[in-house]
Protein backbone atom coordinates (compact mmCIF):
# COMPACT_ATOMS: atom_id res chain seq x y z
CA UNK A 1 0.00 0.00 0.00
CA UNK A 2 1.98 3.17 -1.00
CA UNK A 3 0.84 6.28 -0.03
CA UNK A 4 -0.64 7.26 -3.22
CA UNK A 5 -2.67 4.26 -3.17
CA UNK A 6 -4.13 5.01 -0.05
CA UNK A 7 -4.98 8.64 -0.47
CA UNK A 8 -7.28 7.47 -3.72
CA UNK A 9 -8.73 4.97 -1.69
CA UNK A 10 -9.76 7.19 1.39
CA UNK A 11 -10.65 9.72 -1.24
CA UNK A 12 -12.90 7.90 -2.50
CA UNK A 13 -14.71 6.62 0.45
CA UNK A 14 -14.56 10.43 1.51
CA UNK A 15 -16.47 11.73 -1.37
CA UNK A 16 -19.18 9.19 -1.02
CA UNK A 17 -19.59 10.19 2.48
CA UNK A 18 -19.63 13.26 2.16
CA UNK A 19 -22.41 12.46 -0.67
CA UNK A 20 -24.81 10.61 1.21
CA UNK A 21 -23.81 13.05 4.52
CA UNK A 22 -25.39 16.32 2.15
CA UNK A 23 -28.60 14.70 1.80
CA UNK A 24 -29.46 13.68 5.24
CA UNK A 25 -28.88 16.89 6.36
CA UNK A 26 -30.56 18.18 3.96
CA UNK A 27 -33.21 16.03 5.69
CA UNK A 28 -32.90 13.62 2.71
CA UNK A 29 -34.00 10.02 3.54
CA UNK A 30 -31.92 7.34 4.24
CA UNK A 31 -32.85 5.67 1.03
CA UNK A 32 -31.77 8.46 -0.83
CA UNK A 33 -28.67 8.78 0.82
CA UNK A 34 -27.50 5.31 0.81
CA UNK A 35 -28.15 5.57 -3.09
CA UNK A 36 -26.00 8.13 -4.28
CA UNK A 37 -23.37 7.30 -1.75
CA UNK A 38 -22.99 3.69 -3.13
CA UNK A 39 -23.57 5.67 -6.64
CA UNK A 40 -20.76 7.35 -5.83
CA UNK A 41 -18.69 4.55 -5.47
CA UNK A 42 -19.91 2.76 -8.49
CA UNK A 43 -18.60 5.62 -10.13
CA UNK A 44 -14.99 5.42 -8.89
CA UNK A 45 -12.78 2.71 -10.70
CA UNK A 46 -11.06 1.80 -7.50
CA UNK A 47 -14.09 -0.31 -6.41
CA UNK A 48 -15.75 -3.25 -7.66
CA UNK A 49 -18.62 -2.10 -8.48
CA UNK A 50 -20.15 0.06 -11.80
CA UNK A 51 -17.13 1.42 -13.47
CA UNK A 52 -14.79 -0.32 -11.48
CA UNK A 53 -16.00 -3.99 -12.01
CA UNK A 54 -14.21 -7.30 -12.35
CA UNK A 55 -14.21 -9.06 -15.91
CA UNK A 56 -15.66 -12.58 -16.10
CA UNK A 57 -15.05 -15.98 -17.72
CA UNK A 58 -15.86 -14.27 -20.92
CA UNK A 59 -14.07 -10.77 -20.74
CA UNK A 60 -17.26 -9.51 -20.07
CA UNK A 61 -18.36 -7.44 -16.80
CA UNK A 62 -21.62 -8.77 -14.83
CA UNK A 63 -23.01 -6.69 -12.10
CA UNK A 64 -25.31 -7.22 -8.91
CA UNK A 65 -26.75 -5.19 -6.68
CA UNK A 66 -29.72 -4.40 -3.70
CA UNK A 67 -31.48 -2.21 -2.29
CA UNK A 68 -33.79 -2.10 0.98
CA UNK A 69 -35.82 0.46 2.86
CA UNK A 70 -36.07 -0.12 6.54
CA UNK A 71 -39.15 1.65 7.23
CA UNK A 72 -41.65 -0.19 4.60
CA UNK A 73 -39.00 -3.62 4.24
CA UNK A 74 -39.31 -3.11 0.28
CA UNK A 75 -36.14 -3.94 -1.44
CA UNK A 76 -35.01 -3.95 -5.31
CA UNK A 77 -32.24 -6.27 -6.73
CA UNK A 78 -30.65 -7.33 -9.55
CA UNK A 79 -28.33 -9.71 -10.84
CA UNK A 80 -25.80 -10.38 -13.49
CA UNK A 81 -26.67 -7.07 -15.49
CA UNK A 82 -24.39 -6.31 -18.25
CA UNK A 83 -23.52 -2.37 -19.37
CA UNK A 84 -25.91 -0.53 -16.59
CA UNK A 85 -23.71 2.68 -15.74
CA UNK A 86 -25.29 2.17 -12.26
CA UNK A 87 -26.81 -1.32 -10.66
CA UNK A 88 -27.96 0.53 -7.46
CA UNK A 89 -30.47 2.80 -9.34
CA UNK A 90 -31.43 0.00 -11.18
CA UNK A 91 -32.03 -2.06 -8.21
CA UNK A 92 -34.27 0.97 -6.63
CA UNK A 93 -36.24 1.16 -9.94
CA UNK A 94 -37.50 -2.86 -9.36
CA UNK A 95 -38.40 -1.79 -5.73
CA UNK A 96 -40.73 1.40 -6.66
CA UNK A 97 -41.37 0.43 -10.54
CA UNK A 98 -42.35 -3.16 -10.49
CA UNK A 99 -44.23 -6.25 -8.26
CA UNK A 100 -41.22 -7.86 -7.75
CA UNK A 101 -37.66 -7.83 -5.88
CA UNK A 102 -35.23 -9.20 -8.13
CA UNK A 103 -34.33 -8.86 -11.42
CA UNK A 104 -31.06 -10.94 -13.47
CA UNK A 105 -29.92 -10.63 -17.07
CA UNK A 106 -31.46 -10.04 -19.94
CA UNK A 107 -35.02 -9.29 -18.31
CA UNK A 108 -32.98 -6.78 -15.69
CA UNK A 109 -31.35 -5.33 -18.74
CA UNK A 110 -34.65 -4.43 -20.56
CA UNK A 111 -36.35 -3.67 -17.48
CA UNK A 112 -33.55 -0.86 -17.05
CA UNK A 113 -34.36 0.42 -20.77
CA UNK A 114 -37.81 0.49 -20.56
CA UNK A 115 -37.38 2.67 -17.21
CA UNK A 116 -34.92 4.88 -18.58
CA UNK A 117 -31.92 3.82 -16.69
CA UNK A 118 -28.41 5.18 -18.24
CA UNK A 119 -26.23 2.85 -20.04
CA UNK A 120 -22.27 2.74 -20.90
CA UNK A 121 -20.14 1.14 -23.27
CA UNK A 122 -17.74 -2.16 -22.65
CA UNK A 123 -15.27 0.29 -22.79
CA UNK A 124 -16.54 2.36 -20.12
CA UNK A 125 -16.31 -0.42 -17.93
CA UNK A 126 -12.65 -1.49 -19.20
CA UNK A 127 -10.21 -0.86 -16.54
CA UNK A 128 -6.33 -2.12 -17.13
CA UNK A 129 -5.74 -3.42 -13.82
CA UNK A 130 -8.88 -5.32 -13.72
CA UNK A 131 -7.81 -6.51 -16.90
CA UNK A 132 -4.59 -7.90 -16.00
CA UNK A 133 -5.94 -9.33 -12.87
CA UNK A 134 -8.42 -11.20 -15.08
CA UNK A 135 -5.42 -12.14 -17.38
CA UNK A 136 -3.59 -14.20 -14.74
CA UNK A 137 -6.56 -16.41 -14.75
CA UNK A 138 -7.97 -16.40 -17.55
CA UNK A 139 -8.69 -19.93 -20.11
CA UNK A 140 -8.79 -21.30 -16.01
CA UNK A 141 -10.40 -23.21 -13.43
CA UNK A 142 -9.79 -20.47 -10.83
CA UNK A 143 -11.16 -17.51 -10.10
CA UNK A 144 -10.44 -14.33 -7.70
CA UNK A 145 -11.66 -12.83 -4.73
CA UNK A 146 -10.48 -9.09 -4.29
CA UNK A 147 -9.70 -9.24 -0.76
CA UNK A 148 -8.07 -13.15 -0.69
CA UNK A 149 -4.69 -13.47 0.75
CA UNK A 150 -2.59 -13.51 -2.29
CA UNK A 151 -4.18 -10.00 -3.20
CA UNK A 152 -3.21 -8.07 -0.06
CA UNK A 153 -2.04 -5.45 -1.86
CA UNK A 154 -5.37 -4.93 -4.16
CA UNK A 155 -8.34 -4.80 -1.69
CA UNK A 156 -11.09 -3.86 -4.06
CA UNK A 157 -14.04 -5.01 -3.17
CA UNK A 158 -18.14 -4.73 -3.30
CA UNK A 159 -19.47 -1.31 -2.33
CA UNK A 160 -22.49 -0.63 0.23
CA UNK A 161 -23.44 1.84 2.44
CA UNK A 162 -26.09 2.42 5.54
CA UNK A 163 -27.81 5.30 6.99
CA UNK A 164 -30.07 6.37 9.54
CA UNK A 165 -32.31 9.63 8.72
CA UNK A 166 -34.07 12.29 10.99
CA UNK A 167 -36.68 10.56 11.42
CA UNK A 168 -34.94 7.28 12.39
CA UNK A 169 -35.64 5.26 8.92
CA UNK A 170 -32.75 3.02 7.86
CA UNK A 171 -31.57 1.88 4.84
CA UNK A 172 -29.04 -0.49 3.09
CA UNK A 173 -27.65 -0.67 -0.64
CA UNK A 174 -24.97 -3.09 -1.60
CA UNK A 175 -23.16 -3.45 -4.89
CA UNK A 176 -20.63 -5.51 -6.65
CA UNK A 177 -18.89 -6.68 -9.72
CA UNK A 178 -18.64 -9.92 -8.48
CA UNK A 179 -15.33 -12.48 -8.79
CA UNK A 180 -12.78 -12.06 -11.43
CA UNK A 181 -13.15 -15.41 -14.03
CA UNK A 182 -16.61 -15.87 -12.42
CA UNK A 183 -18.68 -18.26 -14.88
CA UNK A 184 -21.78 -20.08 -15.53
CA UNK A 185 -23.75 -17.09 -14.50
CA UNK A 186 -22.42 -17.14 -10.50
CA UNK A 187 -24.27 -14.68 -8.09
CA UNK A 188 -22.80 -13.83 -4.81
CA UNK A 189 -24.37 -12.47 -2.14
CA UNK A 190 -24.51 -8.61 -3.10
CA UNK A 191 -27.60 -9.02 -4.88
CA UNK A 192 -29.54 -11.60 -2.34
CA UNK A 193 -32.16 -9.84 0.25
CA UNK A 194 -30.96 -11.44 3.70
CA UNK A 195 -27.44 -12.62 2.99
CA UNK A 196 -25.83 -9.47 1.54
CA UNK A 197 -28.00 -6.74 1.95
CA UNK A 198 -31.31 -6.34 4.72
CA UNK A 199 -32.66 -3.46 6.52
CA UNK A 200 -35.71 -3.48 8.65
CA UNK A 201 -36.32 -0.29 11.17
CA UNK A 202 -37.46 -2.69 14.11
CA UNK A 203 -33.40 -3.77 13.79
CA UNK A 204 -30.80 -2.12 11.54
CA UNK A 205 -29.82 -2.06 8.53
CA UNK A 206 -26.77 -3.99 6.86
CA UNK A 207 -24.21 -4.54 3.76
CA UNK A 208 -21.82 -7.23 3.30
CA UNK A 209 -18.53 -7.69 1.75
CA UNK A 210 -16.73 -10.77 1.44
CA UNK A 211 -16.60 -14.25 0.14
CA UNK A 212 -20.39 -14.34 -1.24
CA UNK A 213 -20.92 -18.25 -1.22
CA UNK A 214 -20.39 -18.26 2.89
CA UNK A 215 -22.64 -15.27 3.64
CA UNK A 216 -25.03 -16.69 1.54
CA UNK A 217 -25.04 -19.24 3.34
CA UNK A 218 -25.01 -17.90 6.46
CA UNK A 219 -27.80 -15.16 5.79
CA UNK A 220 -25.37 -12.54 7.18
CA UNK A 221 -27.12 -9.62 7.06
CA UNK A 222 -30.43 -10.87 8.57
CA UNK A 223 -28.94 -13.26 10.90
CA UNK A 224 -27.47 -9.70 12.83
CA UNK A 225 -31.06 -8.11 12.88
CA UNK A 226 -32.67 -12.03 13.90
CA UNK A 227 -30.01 -11.78 16.93
CA UNK A 228 -31.20 -8.42 17.69
CA UNK A 229 -34.88 -8.76 17.49
CA UNK A 230 -34.76 -12.63 19.03
CA UNK A 231 -31.83 -12.46 21.93
CA UNK A 232 -31.77 -8.60 22.37
CA UNK A 233 -28.14 -8.20 21.60
CA UNK A 234 -26.78 -4.76 20.47
CA UNK A 235 -25.82 -3.83 17.01
CA UNK A 236 -22.52 -4.90 18.11
CA UNK A 237 -22.36 -7.84 19.75
CA UNK A 238 -24.71 -8.94 16.99
CA UNK A 239 -22.14 -7.95 14.07
CA UNK A 240 -19.31 -9.44 15.96
CA UNK A 241 -21.14 -12.52 16.73
CA UNK A 242 -21.98 -13.24 13.02
CA UNK A 243 -18.57 -12.16 11.20
CA UNK A 244 -16.13 -12.99 14.37
CA UNK A 245 -18.16 -16.71 15.25
CA UNK A 246 -20.68 -17.77 12.92
CA UNK A 247 -18.78 -16.90 9.99
CA UNK A 248 -15.37 -18.19 10.44
CA UNK A 249 -17.12 -21.37 11.61
CA UNK A 250 -17.91 -22.26 8.29
CA UNK A 251 -14.32 -20.71 6.66
CA UNK A 252 -16.09 -17.71 5.96
CA UNK A 253 -14.21 -14.49 5.81
CA UNK A 254 -15.37 -10.77 5.19
CA UNK A 255 -17.32 -7.87 6.76
CA UNK A 256 -20.48 -5.81 7.18
CA UNK A 257 -21.09 -2.56 7.97
CA UNK A 258 -24.67 -1.76 9.98
CA UNK A 259 -26.30 0.79 11.94
CA UNK A 260 -29.55 0.61 13.90
CA UNK A 261 -32.27 3.29 14.33
CA UNK A 262 -30.29 4.52 17.38
CA UNK A 263 -27.75 5.56 14.93
CA UNK A 264 -25.45 3.08 16.23
CA UNK A 265 -22.54 1.88 13.82
CA UNK A 266 -20.77 -1.49 13.74
CA UNK A 267 -17.91 -2.19 11.11
CA UNK A 268 -16.45 -5.86 12.12
CA UNK A 269 -14.23 -8.04 9.71
CA UNK A 270 -12.07 -10.81 9.62
CA UNK A 271 -9.82 -10.14 7.42
CA UNK A 272 -6.74 -8.17 7.08
CA UNK A 273 -8.37 -4.99 6.22
CA UNK A 274 -11.84 -3.38 5.15
CA UNK A 275 -12.60 -0.09 3.43
CA UNK A 276 -14.56 1.54 5.56
CA UNK A 277 -15.86 4.68 6.32
CA UNK A 278 -18.57 6.38 8.85
CA UNK A 279 -19.67 9.86 10.09
CA UNK A 280 -22.59 11.06 12.48
CA UNK A 281 -24.50 14.67 12.75
CA UNK A 282 -21.83 17.34 13.98
CA UNK A 283 -19.00 14.53 14.45
CA UNK A 284 -15.60 14.08 11.80
CA UNK A 285 -15.82 11.27 9.52
CA UNK A 286 -14.06 8.37 10.26
CA UNK A 287 -12.05 7.11 7.35
CA UNK A 288 -10.17 3.51 7.79
CA UNK A 289 -8.33 0.56 5.94
CA UNK A 290 -7.17 -1.54 8.77
CA UNK A 291 -7.62 -2.52 12.18
CA UNK A 292 -7.56 -0.38 14.80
Amino acid sequence: MTPEKEAAYKKGLSDALEVGAAILKEGGSALDAVEAAVRSLEDCPLFNAGKGSVFNALGKHEMDASIMDGRSREAGAVATVKNVKNPISLSRAVMEKSEHVFLVGEGADEFAKLNGLEFETDEYFHDEFRYNQWLKIKDTDGFQLDHSVEKKDEKFGTVGAVAMDKDGNIAAATSTGGMTNKKFGRIGDSSIIGSGTFADNRTCAVSCTGSGEFFIRQVVAYDVACLMEFKGLSLQEASDEVIQKRLLEIDGDGGLIAVDAQGNIAMPFNTEGMYRACIKHDTPAEIRIYKD
